[in-house]
């Protein structure tokens, strides 16, 4: 098993639980901290390691309307700030192979989306930044398909990986987590981590924007947690109903305390006697 230094966050997935945790999207500077600091306060009483995200574009959004974030540039401020201020280590998604080395200087992690998963030259690309790469699973990809995507990020030297479980496509508006993509991607030997907050969206299903069901998302937490990951991806926001995206299946910040709580439990217990296939 391979395991991850992120800017002194060591992750792996024999080791204590990371949080990777934070907004859905960037919003002003003082709320991105606001979050940051109560999540960084939770994983620390918890004993758990945290990474916060952001993402400062949502470029697949449902609809044209939908607000897409502060842009690359204001975003990135945001990000590096919110690093140098905390010392926390940062993540964030790209779209563009053009903009991996600019978006590796401020952030720990380049996150490739779900919808782009296999698109060599963004792979290729974010490899070649140095950053860690943290990779979502395609709701249309088998776990199994997986290691084709490693090795395009490996084939640039860069063996800095994370592979993120986020359901799979089941028929219209909805997704189903298979558990089992967890232990098939652990073969790789790399970091799994299990996004709890994705893997209960129901995408498009408001019709405009995409559904949810948040109170699921500590259900797929604790499963993933007791099968024996490196992390959990969730996104939290103090008001997620009136937060400008994916607010359905955003966890409240004022849950994340016993929620974090109680995973770490889980994660104890699974770490002390390891699944192995």
């Amino acid at each position: 098993m391979k395991t991850l230094d992120i800017a002194g966050i060591k992750v792996g997935n024999d080791l204590p639980l990371t949080f990777i945790a934070g907004p859905c999207q960037l919003e002003t500077r003082d709320h991105a901290l606001m979050i940051a600091e109560a999540m960084q306060a939770i994983c620390e009483r918890a004993g758990a390691g945290f990474i916060f995200k952001a993402s400062y574009d949502k470029a697949n959004r449902t609809s044209l309307s939908g607000r897409r974030g502060p842009g690359m540039d204001e975003g990135l401020r945001i990000m590096a700030d919110i690093r140098d201020t905390l010392g926390v280590p940062v993540l964030t998604d790209v779209h563009d192979p053009a903009h991996c080395d600019t978006v590796a200087q401020a952030v720990d992690v380049l996150q490739i989306p779900a919808f782009l998963c296999r698109q060599t030259d963004l792979l290729l690309a974010a490899g070649h930044s140095g950053a860690a790469v943290n990779v979502k699973k395609g709701q249309f990809l088998a776990p199994w398909d997986m290691p084709n995507v490693v090795a395009k990020i490996e084939s640039t030297g860069n063996e800095r990986i994370l592979l993120t479980e986020r359901g799979s496509s089941f028929g219209y508006n909805a997704l189903v987590a298979d558990m089992r993509a967890l232990p098939e991607m652990m073969k790789t030997g790399y970091p799994v981590v299990m996004d709890a907050t994705h893997s209960v969206q129901q995408p498009g299903g408001l019709g405009g924007a995409s559904g949810g069901q948040r109170e699921f998302a500590p259900v797929m937490g604790r499963a993933a947690t007791a099968i024996g990951v490196s992390a959990i991806f969730m996104e939290t926001h103090e008001d997620p109903d009136n937060a400008p995206s994916d607010g359905p299946n955003m966890i409240p910040l004022d849950r994340m305390d016993d929620l974090v709580k109680g995973l770490m439990r889980f994660d104890k217990v699974a770490k002390d006697d390891p699944i192995r296939l």
